[in-house]
This record gives C-alpha cells, sequence and structure tokens, in this order.
C-alpha cells in the first residue's frame, strides 16, 4: 500500500494497493481483525483525543491487537490517515441527485461538510496530508460536480471549486473551533479589558476603520450565521470573471 523510493524511504501511499478491493481469504485461520474496525477505531480515538494521539500501538489496544499484528492489515499511519479520512467522508448525507440548482446545492454540500468536520475535529488539519481520493470521498465529489454541471463549467474549474469550497469550510471550522476553546478559557476579566481597549482605539481615531468595524453590531450573531454569509459570498463569486 505504500511505495519504496531508491533510498527505501516512504514514497507515499499507492491508491491502486490502498482502494483495491479486498480479496477473500484462503483457506485457513480468518483474520482476526479487519481493516474497517481498524479505521473505525482510529477515527473514534482521534474524535476522542484528537490526531496526534492515533498511533498504531493506541489502535492496536483499542481493537485488543498487539501493534505489530496492526501492520498485516495497515502498514503505516500514512495509510491509516488515508483510511480515516474517507471513512468519515461517508458521512455526507445527501439527496440521490442534485437539484438542479447549483447555488443551493453547493450550499447544502458545504453544511454537510461543516457537519461532519465538527463531528470529527481533527478531520481539517488532516486534509492537507490526504493523498489519494478513495471511494466515499469519490462519490461526494461526484456529487458536487452533478451539482456544478448547471453553471456551465468546464471540468478542470468544477475540481477547482471543490478544492475551493472544502478549503473554504475547513478553514472556517478550524476558526470556529478555535474561537470556542479560546472562548472556554477565557475570563470576564479579559472580556472586560478587551470591550475597554476597542472602546480607546476608537476614540483615538488610530485605526477608525478597524476600530469602527470590530465594534459594528452584527445582526446574526453565531457561528451558523456567520458561516452561511461568508459561503454564500464565495459561492456567489464562483463564476465571476476577471
Amino acid at each position: 500500500m505504500t511505495r519504496t523510493g531508491p533510498s527505501g524511504r516512504s514514497a507515499g501511499v499507492d491508491p491502486e494497493a490502498l482502494w483495491a478491493p479486498a480479496e477473500r481469504p484462503r483457506r485457513g485461520r480468518p483474520p482476526a481483525h479487519s481493516r474497517a474496525a481498524i479505521t473505525t477505531a482510529a477515527v473514534a480515538l482521534a474524535d476522542a483525543e484528537g490526531l496526534a494521539a492515533v498511533t498504531m500501538r493506541a489502535v492496536a489496544a483499542r481493537i485488543g491487537a498487539g501493534t505489530m499484528s496492526l501492520y498485516s492489515y495497515v502498514p503505516n499511519k500514512e495509510t491509516l490517515l488515508e483510511l480515516m479520512i474517507d471513512h468519515v467522508s461517508g458521512d455526507h448525507r445527501l439527496p440521490p441527485e442534485p437539484s438542479g440548482d447549483w447555488r443551493a446545492d453547493l450550499r447544502q454540500f458545504a453544511h454537510e461538510q461543516r457537519a461532519i468536520m465538527r463531528r470529527h475535529p481533527w478531520l481539517p488539519a488532516a486534509l492537507p496530508a490526504r493523498q489519494t481520493f478513495g471511494p466515499n470521498t469519490l462519490a461526494a465529489l461526484e456529487y458536487a460536480l452533478a451539482a456544478l454541471a448547471p453553471a456551465g463549467l468546464g471540468g478542470q474549474a468544477g475540481l477547482e471549486i471543490f478544492s475551493l469550497l472544502s478549503n473554504f469550510v475547513a478553514g472556517h471550522v478550524t476558526h470556529e473551533l478555535a474561537q470556542e476553546e479560546a472562548a472556554g478559557h477565557s475570563t470576564r476579566e479579559f472580556h472586560d479589558a478587551q470591550a475597554r481597549y476597542l472602546r480607546s482605539a476608537a476614540v483615538a481615531e488610530t485605526y477608525p476603520l478597524v476600530a469602527g468595524a470590530l465594534t459594528a453590531p452584527d445582526d446574526a450573531p453565531g457561528h451558523d450565521a456567520t458561516f452561511g454569509r461568508l459561503l454564500d459570498r464565495m459561492i456567489n463569486g464562483l463564476t465571476a470573471s476577471g
């Protein structure tokens, strides 16, 4: 499942070996574990403790296996990460086919992506390391390209928009989660100090535009409303040229 270069170092994941249908076991004792069970255990561990907690040793302990025996199913953590990403990509809850309103369909798709990333907070950080698309990811990509078809864009543009949309959602969820964590550790004294600082900046007019923007009332506060506004702005500009 991994390729090895002349130096003997890993040259990345081999997608053909990774995603090929599993062969039926020959005669003899059936496998004690499965790749699917290992992947499920790794996802549960990442959900509970973060991506850094996912080691071959920790995953083996979760399924009651020896660490070395795990390598007969998954050769390394690099491959395990590919399996984890594709596994959670199967969480998309989408209609059988797009509605024909490509903007509405992309909004729905992005909201699904956001829901998955919030259920699996490690996912945004894992996506940049992804090397290949598994079957669940390909199914999501197929839906997104079908949703974009009425916009009349070419295939390359569709792939670029899929990447742009996914990166936007991942970046926004990362920001949301960081804000929520910071808010959980913030004190009342910190918020009062922040408010005083912004008021002084507005009075001094050192940064009038920044101060005005930061102190302007938010008609629809909250992560959901903010995500919706930014998503609409991005989708509305996808077909703009020049």
